[in-house]
């Protein structure tokens, strides 16, 4: 088992994050949980609207998290986010320990 730091973006939809914003966080940050996550750092970063419609949203919200995950649980992270209908789109990297400690 290797543990690995990443950084995700993960875009929400933002007339949820809106109406709740304490819940559509919990649901990333639940997710993140069940896949053995620990977070570091998490902030909602930017609210917009998106070039082109997904999933019939013109607006979303980019929520940034810094954590620490096995690499093994990628697949799951994936597969969870996209059952979650408040999370659009997200996009893992991973970053060597230099990096992430800078960022964090």
């Amino acid at each position: 088992m290797s543990e690995y730091m990443y950084e995700g973006m993960f875009l929400l939809d933002s007339g949820r994050f809106a109406s709740d914003p304490d819940g559509t966080s919990g649901a990333v940050l639940s997710i993140l949980n069940r896949c053995g996550a620990s977070v570091v750092a998490s902030r909602p970063w930017q609210d917009g609207k998106l070039c082109y419609p997904i999933s019939g949203q013109r607006k979303g919200l980019y929520y940034l998290t810094c954590f620490r995950m096995d690499g093994g649980q990628m697949g799951e992270l994936n597969r969870l986010c996209g059952l979650n209908d408040t999370i659009l789109r997200q996009l893992v990297i991973r970053h060597p320990k230099v990096v992430f400690d800078a960022m964090v």
